[in-house]
């Protein structure tokens, strides 16, 4: 089947992360179930044309679908139709003309200075190894902004303390070296010396590596107690180390390579957050504002 082997080359080729690839799948499912209820196409692939995917752009639409999940769901059939393409399956590509729903860009959410030195400084976290692993997986989301599935990657033999620095392989298995502070590295000393056996850097009391969903549990526990922010996910911390970075002087381009980002454009939605604070400086500081 066509799907199946779309997903494998996802996988074996685009090396696309797990998570990626089952919203590619959803997405599919949903086209094709489109297309079985509404034009009874099923294997006909050449019959799909550039109107019939329009049609199911303004169908979810009116469902109520966000514009920026219905743009996902247009990039999913980007690549989808390019691989048929490739694989001689057709000849026309019915994407070229199709166009993504302008949306509403928001700015990304992140946690306030003064409440990360409370979050690190003052919050009584567990006695013995859960509370010194939890402590070290906020700390380590602040200081190093890398993604959920990155840090639960981090091995021990990741950890270089002669450079102070932590080896990260992110998306598509592009591995990026990140500086980390002394007082980390204290803690990563602290923190090795009752758990060298482990493979993995974050660990259960099994040994066993650490799954998404606990580390975001953890995260959304600890980051609830100092911040009222709707989303208490590891990616506020990676959005907060990005706009901390910025705020206090750091070269744009310096912080696209920390975080691992492909393009620029991506780095700089972060530049509106500082923009952002200085307006709001102008406002307090300056007398005719």
């Amino acid at each position: 089947m066509l799907q199946n082997k779309f997903i494998t080359y996802l996988s074996s080729e685009k090396r696309f992360s797990e998570h990626t690839i089952k919203s590619y799948t959803t997405d599919l499912n949903q086209f094709t179930l489109f297309l079985s209820t509404e034009f009874q196409i099923v294997d006909q692939i050449n019959e799909i044309s550039f109107q019939i995917i329009r049609t199911w752009i303004a169908n979810l639409l009116e469902k109520g679908i966000s514009p920026r999940s219905v743009t996902r769901k247009i990039s999913t059939l980007k690549t989808y139709f390019k691989f048929l393409i490739r694989e001689g399956v057709l000849i026309e590509n019915p994407m070229l003309k199709v166009v993504a729903p302008k949306s509403k860009k928001s700015l990304p959410v992140f946690i306030e200075e003064d409440q990360i030195a409370s979050l690190l400084n003052e919050v009584q976290f567990e006695k013995g190894f859960i509370g010194q692993r939890n402590k070290l997986i906020i700390e380590l989301f602040y200081v190093t902004g890398v993604r959920l599935s990155e840090l639960i990657n981090i091995k021990i033999s990741d950890v270089n303390f002669i450079s102070q620095s932590i080896k990260v392989l992110g998306k598509r298995d592009k591995e990026r070296i990140i500086p980390i502070t002394s007082s980390v590295v204290d803690t990563l000393n602290n923190f090795f010396a009752n758990n060298q056996k482990n493979t993995y850097l974050f660990t259960d009391l099994e040994g066993k590596k650490l799954y998404n969903k606990l580390v975001y549990r953890i995260v959304n526990k600890y980051i609830g107690k100092i911040s009222s922010v709707n989303k208490k996910s590891p990616h506020i911390l990676r959005h907060t180390f990005a706009t901390h970075m910025l705020n206090n002087g750091a070269d744009i381009n310096a912080i696209k390579e920390l975080l691992g980002h492909a393009n620029l454009s991506a780095t700089q939605v972060y530049t509106h957050n500082t923009i952002e604070k200085l307006k709001t400086v102008y406002k307090q500081a300056h007398p005719r504002a």
